[in-house]
């Protein structure tokens, strides 16, 4: 009896382990980090990446039937959540792509286009989770729709990010030469 519960443990142990947490988590981690990317890019490239966000989406779309798949059973559950998926995405492109259309695109920068495309990406996400009843991609939409201001505020800060960090770092070296000269170094 003493085995059986050691090897429970065991289990409990390795679920709750990083490295468990990672090979579970693994898409959602995706769709975070390839999202913010494509944002992180278009800042830095200021050019648009029509074809990279027309690409996320029905990728997104991928990971969102996988994550429902095990939970169903039945082809006609199967094709029910295909169609549903399907069709949710291909609204979330032709949202995407009203962005690109030559009138709406001369209005907005590339880091404005590039907040527009995150924010209905992250709106398309949160309403697949529902869709689909996966909490963690609920919470990739919702983490992708606060980076948005969190993007749009930084760079606004930057240089005030910069100045309060290069007045931290003098005083901190001011602090240890201080230190050092009392000490008798």
């Amino acid at each position: 009896m003493v085995d059986y519960e050691s090897d429970d443990d065991g289990r409990k142990a390795s679920r709750f382990s990083m490295r468990a947490f990672l090979i579970r988590d693994w898409p959602y981690f995706a769709m975070l980090a390839l999202a913010l990317f494509g944002v992180a890019y278009t800042s830095i490239a200021r050019q648009s990446m029509t074809h990279y966000w027309i690409v996320l989406a029905p990728l997104f779309a991928v990971i969102c039937v996988i994550t429902r798949w095990r939970d169903i059973e039945g082809n006609a559950l199967h094709w029910q959540l295909i169609q549903t998926e399907a069709l949710h995405w291909v609204a979330v492109i032709f949202a995407m792509s009203i962005v690109f259309v030559a009138d709406v695109k001369q209005m907005m920068n590339s880091d404005a286009s590039a907040l527009m495309l995150l924010i209905l990406l992250a709106l398309g996400t949160f309403t697949a989770g529902v869709h689909v009843g996966a909490w963690r991609i609920c919470l990739v939409g919702v983490v992708l729709a606060i980076t948005v201001p969190a993007i749009a505020w930084l760079e606004q800060a930057t240089l005030l990010l910069l100045l309060i960090a290069t007045v931290l770092v003098a005083i901190v070296v001011l602090y240890f030469m201080h230190s050092r000269r009392e000490r008798g170094y």
